[in-house]
């Protein structure tokens, strides 16, 4: 578990953050941060007020990462790119979360170490990670910018033989019937979104298509959203084209494996991070996933 509970004494009244700061080397953001988050108790309760002050006994719940032995494959200067296996969330939920790729990263890297942007817990494949905070800033600014070309991997149910460019709005909204639940919808009122969609080939004993997907933007569950609109939805995929019952049993992992299987056609999602290119320093990167997608999604499938 990487989040450890650690005990401290403070023999004089003094500002929580200016401990975290003098003794345990956190920056003032990095300080005033953990106790925003609830990480600091005093007596079981936690303090949420980054002035609060500590006297006597105290605990604090720090981030100690562990590893799994998932290496980089890719590793510059500044930057490193993990092939991340599907399951593996890229940052912890809550601190209870056993396992994600910050792990990895900040094990073998140190705390400066980031993950500059995200894919879905279920998607596989190639992330690009800071290894340091101005790398971590110059790398963001490239996603925002749109100055980082992305190329997916997917397999989607039925024929697809034309490429195909999909423009539709994409809106974030609570389910209609839960207060709780997340999805995203085509709606004109959302944000605009582009995808790129190219067939690479059809198995015609399966019924489904291997696509290469181009996000032009960087909506949540961008290409996901887009094939199921166009209603070629990705193989394996528990949301979009699922019955609301099913969605809410997968939300809750309620789901069991044989009800995905013979709901999805598969035991994940097959969508697959394959490809990046931009220009970082004055030097042009093309990385491409080493998995072969193509070769391996077979082992998924119902």
């Amino acid at each position: 578990m990487p989040f450890v509970v650690k005990k401290f004494y403070v023999k004089e009244k003094t500002k929580a953050f200016l401990f975290l700061i003098k003794e345990l080397g956190y920056s003032q953001k990095e300080a005033q941060r953990l106790i925003s988050k609830g990480r600091l108790f005093i007596n079981g309760e936690s303090m949420n007020k980054t002035g609060g002050y500590v006297e006597g006994e105290f605990e604090l719940v720090e981030f100690e990462p562990i590893t799994k032995g998932l290496k980089p494959i890719v590793e510059e200067e500044h930057f490193v790119v993990y092939d991340k296996p599907s399951g593996v969330l890229i940052h912890p939920q809550n601190r209870h979360t056993p396992y994600s790729l910050v792990d990895e990263l900040r094990y073998q890297f140190g705390k400066e170490a980031n993950i500059t942007h995200r894919i879905d817990q279920e998607t596989s494949g190639i992330v690009l990670c800071a290894k340091n905070k101005q790398a971590e800033i110059d790398i963001k600014y490239l996603f925002e910018n749109r100055l980082i070309q992305k190329a997916y991997l997917a397999i989607v149910h039925g024929k697809l033989d034309q490429k195909l460019t999909i423009e539709a709005p994409l809106l974030r909204q609570k389910h209609k019937d839960s207060n709780i639940r997340t999805i995203v919808i085509v709606d004109e009122k959302g944000k605009p979104s582009k995808t790129t969609i190219k067939p690479l080939h059809y198995f015609d004993d399966l019924d489904m298509t291997l696509v290469e997907a181009k996000p032009h933007t960087g909506r949540q569950h961008q290409i996901r959203v887009h094939l199921f609109h166009v209603k070629h939805p990705i193989v394996g995929d528990p949301l979009y084209g699922q019955t609301f019952e099913n969605m809410m049993k997968y939300f809750d992992k309620e789901i069991t494996n044989m009800e995905r299987l013979k709901n999805t056609k598969a035991s994940r999602l097959l969508l697959h991070a394959n490809e990046l290119w931009f220009n970082l320093y004055k030097k042009d990167f093309h990385i491409k996933s080493k998995i072969d997608f193509q070769s391996e999604f077979k082992q998924y499938l119902a």
